[in-house]
C-alpha cells in the first residue's frame, strides 16, 4: 500500500504583525522533524506543501536537515487546496455582530482583553476562536464573500483526490499545511461529523505528522498527531 503523511505546519508566530511565518521555536521543530526522519531514513517519493509560507518554511526546513545528512529529499510543489480555512476572516468579519448578540462570545472576548500575560492572551484567544468558529461550521454565523465550511471541506477533498489519482504504486508521500486540511483527510478516513471534525483540527499539535495508508478505493488512518521528535515541553504547542 502507499503511504501518505500530512504534517501540520511548526509554530507560526502568534500575537505578530505577520502570523505566517514561523517563530524561532518553530523552526526548531521543523529541523527536529527532519533530523528525526532523516535518521530513520524515511524515503519521500513525493512532497507537497500547502501554499502558505509557513507550510513552505516547515518543508524547507526539513529538507535541510535530509541535505546534511546527504539524503535526498524532493522538490516540492503546491497543492493550493491544501491552505488552511479563513478563520481569521471568519473572526474579524464576524466579532462586531455577536460582540452585540452573543454573550458567550462578549464574555471570551472581554477575557481576552483583560489577559495580562502573551501565554494568557493566548489561552483566551483560542477559546474565542473555537467558540466563533463553532459557530460557522453550524452554519449559525455566515459572513458574506467568505467560504463556508462545506465549500472548505469540498476544496480540500478534491486536492487530495487529486493527489491519491496522481500517486504511483506503493510510494512515500508527505504534504505540509495546516489543522483544518489534516482534520478534512482524517473525517474522510472515518467518516466523522462536522463538528468532529473541527475537534480534530483543535487537537493537532505543531509540527505533528498524521499517515495513512491507501489502495485503490481504500483509505485509512495510520497513526494521528504523532511527535516522536519533539521531546516535550516546551518544544510541543498547539499555536
Amino acid at each position: 500500500m502507499a503511504r501518505l503523511s500530512l504534517v501540520r505546519h511548526a509554530q507560526a508566530s502568534f500575537l505578530s504583525q505577520n502570523y505566517d511565518q514561523l517563530s524561532a521555536l518553530g523552526e526548531t521543530q521543523a529541523h527536529l522533524l527532519g533530523e528525526y526522519w532523516a535518521q530513520h531514513h524515511v524515503v519521500l517519493d513525493r512532497v507537497c506543501t500547502g501554499p502558505a509560507l509557513r507550510h513552505r518554511h516547515t518543508a524547507q526546513l526539513v529538507a535541510e536537515a535530509y541535505r546534511k545528512a546527504n539524503l535526498v529529499f524532493p522538490a516540492s510543489f503546491i497543492i493550493e487546496e491544501f491552505d488552511e480555512f479563513p478563520g481569521e476572516v471568519v473572526l474579524s468579519e464576524s466579532l462586531p455582530q455577536l460582540l452585540v448578540n452573543n454573550p458567550k462570545v462578549r464574555d471570551l472576548h472581554d477575557a481576552m482583553q483583560k489577559a495580562g500575560t502573551d501565554a494568557a492572551k493566548r489561552a483566551t484567544f483560542q477559546r474565542l476562536f473555537q467558540a466563533v468558529i463553532s459557530l460557522w461550521v453550524r452554519e449559525e454565523i455566515k459572513p458574506k464573500n467568505v467560504e463556508s465550511w462545506q465549500d472548505f471541506c469540498d476544496r480540500v477533498n478534491r486536492g487530495l483526490s487529486n493527489y491519491l489519482a496522481n500517486a504511483a504504486r506503493g510510494e512515500t508521500g508527505v504534504i505540509f499545511t495546516s489543522g483544518g486540511p489534516i482534520s478534512v483527510v482524517v473525517q474522510r478516513a472515518l467518516h466523522l461529523s462536522a463538528l468532529d471534525t473541527l475537534e480534530i483540527a483543535w487537537m493537532q499539535r505543531n509540527c505533528s505528522f498524521t499517515e495513512f495508508l491507501f489502495s485503490g478505493s481504500r483509505f485509512m488512518l495510520s497513526s494521528f498527531n504523532s511527535l516522536p521528535h519533539l521531546d516535550g515541553e516546551p518544544l510541543v504547542t498547539y499555536r
